[in-house]
């Protein structure tokens, strides 16, 4: 058996492998010889704080909310600040929790197994605190930069640019200059880590959010789904309030109010901190039997679905995140071989290219004109997919996309 090229501890505030990102990635490195170990978040079914998934060990911290950090809309200007305030105090309080909580699990991880590279995916953007520690023993440090914490505050809450995006560009930059290469999802990204973050170029790796197609991939659809004899939308991904899903169901609701069609029935499958909140928006839009929120669904269900769908969405309106953000749920539509209505965005418009109809941002109205351009064009959701599937069978699976990340530690550890 040949050498490992080297052992790397992965810190990611998600559940693994549930984070799609994380686990293509940990799969790449084990499959190029690299041994690798995860920390995780505890899922809510799990009981044990270990387990080795595909050759990957992974060791689970529990989770610990201490408010709930969802906005609420029309909320008062006092409203707002009491809002920003909690919301503040919670992310400030898990992110403590959890970078500390990774620390003392290291600890056990360098004694058991041994790692060469601590490999952080972002948010938070307090891990490379534990990276600190360890660079002062030889170790290397990797930042990936999934989400870029300023906008993602500015997004989420509606907010302006003020102490708390201050405090979290700090935070961003010193886990930039300590790194001793950088992951970016996209050029934007890339450009963002050179420009504010003054990483030089040649430390900056682009791994895009490709799907993996072992994963990914069409299979028997949902029989009730086609019993319905209607025009099956599909919607995968988080459902917190930057994700937009609350704009895809005003969408809806003209789909029926506005534009008198109720020959459809759209499936939104995921989980977040709204999703309670969307189901009660449904409720109050008078879209029962047009919509369901099943929340988290099984792998099978999930490529069943989106198997069915005849169209699938991406309602994330234009945000400071948004509009430079790259989404997985876009390329893994594209891998189905689906048609995809979505808003006119950089990184969005980079990656479906001719796979979409593309709407004026945040025109909820103009989203549902798009959807029934689709549902009347079958011909035309059949050249889109196609074209979608191509594209990424091509240039942005993972399979592909994910070699850079080879490359990116093959500099890293010579």
């Amino acid at each position: 058996m040949s050498e490992s090229p080297g052992k790397v501890l992965m810190l990611v505030e998600n559940h693994f492998p549930g984070d799609v990102r994380v686990k293509n990635e940990a799969d790449i490195l084990t499959a190029a010889g690299y041994f690798v170990t995860v920390i995780a978040l505890q899922g809510k079914s799990e009981t044990s704080i270990s387990k080795v998934v595909d050759n990957i060990h992974v060791y689970a911290v529990p989770k610990v909310t201490l408010f709930t950090k969802t906005r609420k809309e029309n909320a008062s200007g006092l409203q707002h600040v009491w809002m920003r305030a909690v919301a503040f105090i919670g992310y400030a309080w898990e992110y403590l929790y959890f970078t500390t909580a990774c620390f003392v699990m290291s600890l056990y991880v360098a004694v058991k197994h041994g790692f060469d590279v601590i490999h952080a995916h972002n948010p938070p953007d307090t891990l490379f605190l534990v990276a600190a520690v360890y660079k002062l023993a030889g170790k290397k440090f990797v930042f990936d930069h999934h989400d870029l914490s300023p906008e993602l505050y500015q997004s989420r809450y509606q907010a302006d640019k003020g102490f708390v995006t201050i405090v979290l560009g700090l935070l961003e930059k010193a886990s930039l200059k300590l790194a001793d290469i950088t992951i970016a999802t996209n050029d934007s990204y890339r450009a963002i880590q050179i420009e504010r973050g003054k990483v030089k170029p040649e430390n900056v790796f682009v791994v895009r959010n490709g799907p993996n197609l072992k994963r990914v991939n069409y299979c028997t659809p949902s029989e009730r789904l086609r019993r319905m004899n209607k025009t099956i939308l599909c919607y995968v991904g988080a459902l917190n309030p930057q994700d937009g899903v609350d704009y895809l169901l005003r969408s809806l609701r003209d789909l029926v109010c506005k534009l008198n069609r109720k020959d459809f029935y759209c499936v939104i499958m995921g989980s977040g901190d709204s999703l309670e909140d969307l189901r009660k928006l449904a409720r109050e839009l008078d879209l029962d039997g047009y919509v369901e929120l099943p929340g988290y669904v099984s792998e099978e269900d999930l490529m069943s679905n989106l198997s069915a769908a005849d169209i699938c969405v991406d309602p994330d309106p234009s945000s400071p995140l948004n509009d430079v953000s790259t989404w997985i749920k876009i390329m893994e539509y594209m891998a189905m071989g689906k048609p995809i209505v979505t808003y006119d965005l950089k990184e969005t418009h980079w990656s479906a290219q001719d796979a979409a109809l593309y709407v004026k941002p945040n025109n909820e109205l103009e989203f549902a004109q798009a959807i029934v351009k689709l549902m009347d064009s079958p011909e035309l959701r059949i050249q889109m997919g196609e074209f979608g599937r191509k594209r990424v069978e091509h240039e942005l699976k993972w399979e592909i996309v994910g070699q850079n990340l080879v490359r990116a530690y093959k500099a890293l550890l010579g």
